[in-house]
This record gives C-alpha cells, structure tokens and sequence, in this order.
C-alpha cells in the first residue's frame, strides 16, 4: 500500500469481529481491553486474548491499534501504569489511542516507543491545535464525525508535516459532540468519558405532548463520498465506527469501503454490502457542506440493527419478516429501556414475509407494534472463514503472562498544605447583565453574542467548549484585543486552545471544567506548557476530588453550583423547540439553549457541590466556579440534590 491510500481502520469488540476483520482484508483494527477503554460494554480483550491475536494479524500484515481512550481517575494510575507494561511485553501492537494526556507519561514509562493516537474524545477540532497535539507527541490525529468535507480540509491545510488525520467513514452517530457528553454520567454515574453510557439519548422525550426519540440518530456513512477523501494524502486512515457490533457487520462494512476505495466501479456491490450490515439507517451528516443532512431527522426506526418488522397480537406475539431470517440470527426485541426488551435467537428458517413467533419468557407484556432488529448473522460465507482463522490462532503457541517489574515509583500524596493560597469565588455568565448573587471575581463566554461583547481585563475569560475551524480566526482575534486592553485572566476548555496564545506563561491560563481532567498527572504535565491552575472536571466522585490537590503542582478550582450541560451538540430536532421543557419517562426535564452555533442541552436541577465546600477547600481547592445560564420562562427549576457524582463511585 502506497503513502497515498488510506487504510481501512475496522473495530473490534470481542474475537470474531477481530477474525471477521481479518477475514474482510482490514488493513489495521483497533479494540481495547477489558479496562480504561471508551466501549466498556463491549466484549473486549484480556492480555492473554491479544498477545496471541496479534501475532496472527502480523502474519497477514494487519496493523493493530488498542484504544486505552478512558478518562483515568487519580486513584487508577498505577493500575493503569500496571496494564500498559504488560501490554508492551506482552502484546505485539502498533499504536495507543488516548484521550487522556496522563497516558503519554504513563505509557513511555512503560516503555512504549510507537504512535499515540488522539482520540475523538479529546476533542481537537480546529486547526492551530494540530500544532499542541504534535507537540505533545501525538503522531495522528482522530477528527470529529460532526465534520464537513470544508472543515476536513481546513484542518488538513494546517497539519504538520509529522502528522496523520484519520476519519470516521461509517458507524453510529451520537447526539452530542465526543467528548462534550455528561448525559449518562449525569444520570447514573456511567460515563461516557469512561466507556460506560447507558445512551439516554436514545430514549424517548415528550415536548408539550410530542413524545419521541428527539435525540436518537441514524448512522452515519460516508459511502460514495469516500471518494473526496480518498484525494488527501494527509488523511491516511479511515475509521469504521463498532466495537459493540457484530462479525457480520464489521465483515460487510469493511468488504464495502475496500471496494468503494479500491474499485468504485464495484459502488452497487459495495452498496448492497453497507445494506446488508445491519446497521440503522444511514445518513451523510454534515459531510456535503453544501447539502446537510440532519441525522434526527428521520422517520424510521433508529434502533441498532437491520429493521425486521414489528410486533403483531401481543398475547401471542409474532412479526412479518421484512427479511429472510437464518437460524442462529440474533433478534434484538424493541429498545434497551423498553421493559419487554430481549434478545432472541432464530432457530429455523423462515423466508421473506414469513411469520416468525416470539417466545414468552418475558415478564411483561410485549406492546403491539414493537420494533424487531436483526442485529447478527452467521452466513455460510463469513461461518468457514472465522473457523479456518481461528484454527489458525488455536494453532499458534500461546503466550504466558508474568508479572513484570514496575519500576515507575509514583510520588507519594502530599500533606495538604498549610498555605495562604487566597481562596478565590468566579461567576461564569453569557455576558447579558449581571447574573443574581454574584459573588467574588466574574468570568464570561467570550463567544456570547458572536465575540462581540467587548473584553474587560478584570474578567475571567472563558473559551467555548467547542471551536470548529471557521470560528478560530474570529476567537484567537478577540484574545489578542482582549491581551491588548489588559487582559490576564483566561480559562481554556480544550487543552488544544493553548494555541491560541502566542506567550502563556505571561498571562494567567487556567484548564477549564471541559478539558475533563480527572488525575494530578494530566494537570502537572501541563505546567510546562504555561498552565497557571486547573478546574477539575465536575464528574468526578468524593474520593477523587479529595485526592487530587495533593499531588499536583499547580493550584485547583472546582464548579462548586450552577448550569452543568447534560450535553452539547451540533443538531437540534426540528420535532424540538429551544428554550422549552422536554421531559423523559422517568420525569427528568431539560431544556435547550442555542449558543454560536451549538445546542447545550441543560438539566432542570443544578449542580450543588455548595455543602461540600469546607470538605473541598481542606483537601486543597482555592478557586471556586458558580456557572450561570438564563433560565427559559416556563421552565421551573427543581429543589433536588445536584450532587452528581459526590457519593458514587465515577463509573
């Protein structure tokens, strides 16, 4: 393969898919292990499983990627450490895919000498922060899936020569922007930063009587577009989206976009390949800048799996197969938050338009009109060839893992120390008046009302959480006015926005909530980069917060109340209405405000670590964050506990 062909980069989430994408002629397949990855609820890989699996992928010359792509909590990092030196004893692997910059450190601790990969997650989405990431020693950069063809390419004008892109080619969408989703966390204590989302997103919300799944999204699939891709050199991978998918997906996925990539006169046969994956319904997103598809905009069913049919007579339940169905087909029965929901496996034949009865183990009745997914297929075909692998692998010698010396001592905890840090109280606002109860030192969203608000160097000066490439000019201009008039006082939510400013280390540049920094690691390794203080992500639970001040170098803030985002997107419903109450079946209202051009979804309740305070500022907090939105009229704000993660343990 020349430098000129992208590969194929195919998922893999438990043995068979790993084989299927072999199987498909994958040129590289990424999966994680059964910890510190971003789909913990796929099947996943011990040590043992990958060491022997990847030396069959480096007998058909497959590259091997592990995604290590969890936030890593302060109490985990030498567990973390533990994994990554058995892995580079062990395991015969290419590259490293992080979000978390603890995991640099970490992993040439451990001796790894390969490519680092930067996760979506990390959520590096404008051009001059290609530049920090190279820096840093990330060797590829994962670009977002909200991208269009023009944003791809602006971001490929300013790549550093030492530097790859990869895209996402094909997969599963989610509402909100990787990296910028606390739905899940929010609601349970499953993040999604740590691979655990429960995708509340996909349930149903009701808007003044329109009950829906506002926020479920049909896939996403590059297919013909491929082809514009593919005249980029720089961009030197593409991603297919599914670790929790099947064999056969991964199988059809992969046989379609090596068509599409290697012999597009074959796009009808590539075509009926994606067709037969058994995804959801596909969409091109924003790809076409000039025709945007709205992937909630939809009609159809946006469950996972090929659409089979829907349920008739409840009491003795059967569908009308609008496929033919195979025995030892997986059947998935409705939606994960549906009570019926279930699993079945076809056990006979039945053809197209034939009746297939359910079985009745389920404990609740099944309502008339229920989705049925096929979500696995065992053909013939792909059936012989997983075998034959996998008698290839049972034939290779198996690896014995041992203990490995861990030489990296970390720093023992310091006692907290007795300083007289001045405790320092900020008030985040939109910048539209003063917010109520201000109290001690301001901050604003310099993006409030298009940059346009003019810079007080008294102020806190917060960037957006998310800057895509044509809005970088327009920030990085407002920072250099604002620098001009006085300006010191700064907070960064994206690590990568340090590029912003042409000398750090003179001004007073704190890592903002958004940067999800959850480790003393990732905060001390910023400090040479001109990093003033970090403001802790809020996710986190009691014993991580109180851990984390005494082993950093630099100083810490915490949002202590307000207007936490459940999520932030690019997409709104058209079914949806801004500024309005929407509620779930289980109560919880929210509500979605419009900010530049990106939607935060917020919850009704805030976040209230305010009787936590005194615990905090004794563990070693100085810098204190109240976040305020404006509340919609006719959204009523409950009196509940906000809380978050305090008294779980951050899953």
């Amino acid at each position: 393969m020349n430098i000129t062909t992208p590969k194929i980069l195919a998922p893999a989430g438990d043995k068979n898919s790993f084989l299927a994408a072999i199987a498909a002629g994958a040129d590289a397949i990424y999966c994680g292990l059964k910890i510190f990855s971003a789909r913990m609820e796929a099947g996943n890989f011990s040590i043992e499983e990958l060491a022997t699996l990847t030396r069959l992928a480096k007998a058909k010359q497959v590259l091997v990627y592990i995604a290590f792509n969890s936030i890593i909590k302060e109490s985990e990092q030498e567990k973390a450490f533990r994994l990554l030196n058995k892995l580079c004893c062990f395991v015969d692997f290419d590259a490293l895919i992080i979000q978390d910059l603890a995991m640099i450190p970490l992993a040439r601790k451990a001796g790894f000498k390969r490519e680092i990969h930067l996760s979506t997650l990390a959520n590096c989405t404008f051009p001059s922060g290609l530049e920090t990431s190279a820096h840093l020693g990330f060797k590829k950069v994962v670009l977002p899936r909200e991208f269009t063809i023009d944003e791809i390419k602006t971001m490929v004008e300013h790549v550093p020569d030492n530097m790859e892109l990869e895209v996402f080619i094909h997969g599963a969408l989610c509402y909100s922007i990787s990296g910028r989703c606390y739905w899940s966390s929010w609601f349970g204590g499953k993040s999604a930063l740590r691979g655990r989302c429960v995708q509340p997103c996909r349930r149903m919300y009701e808007q003044k009587g329109n009950k829906k799944r506002h926020f479920s999204c049909m896939d996403f699939s590059a297919d013909v577009l491929v082809k514009v891709l593919k005249q980029i050199p720089q961009i030197t991978t593409w991603k297919i989206e599914g670790r929790k998918k099947s064999p056969h997906y991964v199988y059809y996925t992969v046989k379609a976009y090596k068509l599409l990539r290697d012999d597009p006169k074959e796009k009808k046969q590539a075509l009926s390949f994606l067709e037969y994956a058994m995804g959801r319904e596909f969409t091109h997103y924003n790809l076409l800048s000039q025709r945007i598809m709205n992937p909630l905009d939809h009609q159809s069913e946006t469950g996972s799996g090929l659409f089979a049919g829907r349920i008739q007579d409840p009491a003795s339940p059967y569908f009308n197969t609008r496929e033919a169905l195979f025995p030892s087909d997986l059947l998935r029965i409705g939606f994960e938050d549906d009570p019926f929901h279930d699993i079945q496996k076809v056990t006979r034949a039945v053809p197209k338009k034939g009746n297939f009865y359910l079985s009745k183990k389920s404990k609740h009745k099944i309502k008339k009109g229920t989705p049925v997914y096929i979500i696995d297929r065992r053909g013939a075909e792909l059936t012989t060839l997983l075998k034959d692998l996998d008698a290839e692998l049972q034939g290779l010698e198996k690896t014995s893992i041992r203990p490995v010396d861990n030489t990296f001592k970390f720093p023992s905890p310091r006692k907290p120390a007795k300083s007289t840090i001045r405790i320092k109280d900020i008030t985040l606002s939109r910048g539209g008046g003063q917010p109520p109860s201000t109290r001690g030192e301001t901050g604003v969203w310099i993006s409030s009302r298009g940059y346009s608000i003019p810079p007080n160097s008294k102020n806190w000066l917060w960037l957006d959480p998310l800057l895509f490439p044509d809005e970088e000019k327009k920030c990085s201009e407002y920072i250099a006015r604002a620098i001009k008039k006085g300006a010191k006082n700064f907070v960064v939510n994206a690590v990568w926005q340090l590029s912003l400013f042409k000398s750090p280390k003179q001004l007073n540049i704190w890592a903002g909530p958004f940067c999800n920094i959850t480790n003393s690691m990732t905060v001390n390794l910023l400090k040479p980069y001109g990093v003033s203080g970090a403001i802790v992500s809020p996710e986190l639970d009691q014993e991580t917060f109180c851990s984390m001040p005494r082993a950093c170098d630099l100083p810490l803030g915490v949002v202590i109340y307000g207007n936490w985002p459940l999520g932030i997107s690019r997409i709104i419903s058209n079914d949806l209405k801004p500024n309005q109450a929407f509620t779930s079946p289980k109560g919880e209202t929210a509500w979605i405000s419009k900010h530049n051009n990106n939607y935060f979804v917020f919850p009704n309740w805030y976040l209230d670590l305010t009787s936590k305070r005194e615990i905090l500022k004794k563990a070693g907090f100085s810098v204190f964050i109240t976040l305020h939105e404006n509340i919609p009229r006719g959204v009523n704000i409950k009196n509940r506990p906000g809380l978050w993660n305090w008294d779980l343990k951050l899953l």
